[in-house]
């Protein structure tokens, strides 16, 4: 099959993906076999090429958004069949008996794995996925819509909870591509008044389309003090900004899994009057069922931008590049 590996990660300019014919993996106990249709491109798969994050498994497949058809199974296992669609997502494996893992937070487990890094993902033929880390798709949506409800959707839905928007509460939203895109549209859906803050000018104006009352540049106040902020760029100069946009009591949640180093914070001018920052980690299956059900009921409009799967090098050149107003998908198959 033909699959792409970072084999030297470094800057998109470096060339740190090639593009490889491999053999078709076999499932292992517990495992399918997924024929991939559609893998979305994450900006995390970015920080994976780019060496932002250390490298887990040398020469690694990328691709954690993964929308495809299970063709083989695993011995053990019984709740899927050849045929069903499914979603394969960043969080693989966690080991279910640490003290988080029993406490409903497996996305803070220490021996989690992930799709992507620790593991092939999706920048391929086909991948495997631990049967019990698959998950059903909610219908209404094409393939490419789906694909990035697998982690921009997911990550971006935690990042609401984790910036705990008061009820009518006023969130602002800092970076607007595939996850906060998404992001915005739940927040509305919920009664939110929603803010956007970004460079890009395209993405401003979807914003806007998509039911923002403001949209203004990255680094500018909004129109109004904040009960809630998401950072979903990953630029650490703009955590000072967003905390200076927030209200008494204002909560800033920050969504990426890389961020740039984050400038000096006056404590008066940033911090003071019980304003507090979160970080975002990854998701739990319980996040992703529960955000899969919702976008089944409250469709979203996704925003996607199509590439082949021999163009993967070039949608995260362009991703690199802020030239993706949206979310950008490799066909498959």
């Amino acid at each position: 099959m033909t699959a792409w590996r970072v084999t030297r990660p470094g800057p998109m300019a470096s060339g740190p993906l090639d593009r490889s014919t491999v053999p078709v993996p076999h499932p292992a106990a517990g495992e399918l076999l997924v024929r991939v249709v559609v893998c979305g491109v994450c900006r995390t798969d970015l920080h994976v090429a780019e060496g932002d994050l250390p490298v887990h498994r040398p020469g690694v497949t990328p691709g954690h958004e993964v929308v495809g058809e299970v063709v083989a199974l695993g011995d053990g296992v019984t709740d899927f069949g050849a045929g069903d669609r499914v979603g394969v997502a960043w969080l693989r494996g966690t080991c279910g008996r640490c003290r988080y893992c029993l406490r409903g937070r497996e996305n803070l487990c220490p021996e989690s794995r992930y799709t992507g890094w620790d593991a092939d993902g999706g920048y391929a033929e086909f991948a495997v996925v631990p049967a019990a880390y698959a998950l059903p798709l909610p219908g209404g949506y094409s393939d490419d819509e789906l694909a990035p409800l697998l982690c921009a959707g997911l990550i971006g839905y935690h990042a609401l909870a984790r910036a705990d928007v008061p009820e009518g509460g006023r969130l602002g939203i800092y970076g607007f591509g595939g996850s906060a895109h998404l992001t915005a549209q739940v927040a509305i859906a919920r009664g939110a008044t929603v803010h956007v803050m970004t460079r890009s000018a395209e993405a401003r104006k979807l914003a806007l389309e998509l039911g923002a009352v403001s949209a203004g540049d990255a680094a500018a106040p909004p129109p109004e003090p904040l009960d809630s902020a998401i950072l979903f760029a990953p630029a650490g100069e703009l955590v000072l900004p967003a905390l200076e946009a927030l209200d008494r009591g204002g909560t800033l949640a920050i969504a990426g899994i890389h961020l740039s180093d984050v400038p000096p914070l006056n404590y008066q001018q940033h911090l003071f009057q019980e304003r507090q920052v979160r970080s975002v980690t990854a998701n739990t299956r319980a996040d992703a069922r529960e955000f899969l059900t919702f976008a089944g009921t409250h469709h979203l409009s996704v925003s996607t931008v199509p590439y082949a799967l021999a163009e993967a090098d070039q949608a995260l050149e362009d991703l690199a590049a802020d030239r993706v107003n949206g979310a950008a998908v490799l066909r498959v198959s």
